[in-house]
């Protein structure tokens, strides 16, 4: 088995809804994770009702189109 070259050090917490907060390694400010547009209505959230935010799956795809 191979030497582990890098374990990612995250933690992620409940904020309200569906909004979470994580703490990623070389950011200094928390980043918000939370649901929108197309997202939010599979999920049934109303627009109105919670604050938009970029999804988890953006951040993995935005990772994957890098």
């Amino acid at each position: 088995m191979a030497n582990v070259a890098y374990v990612s050090r995250v933690k992620v917490e409940p904020v309200e809804g569906k909004i979470r907060r994580a703490q990623l390694p070389a950011e200094e400010e928390p980043i918000l994770f939370g649901v929108h547009s197309e997202v939010a209505e599979h999920y049934g959230v109303s627009p109105d009702a919670e604050e938009s935010h970029s999804s988890t799956l953006d951040y993995l795809v935005a990772a994957a189109g890098g």
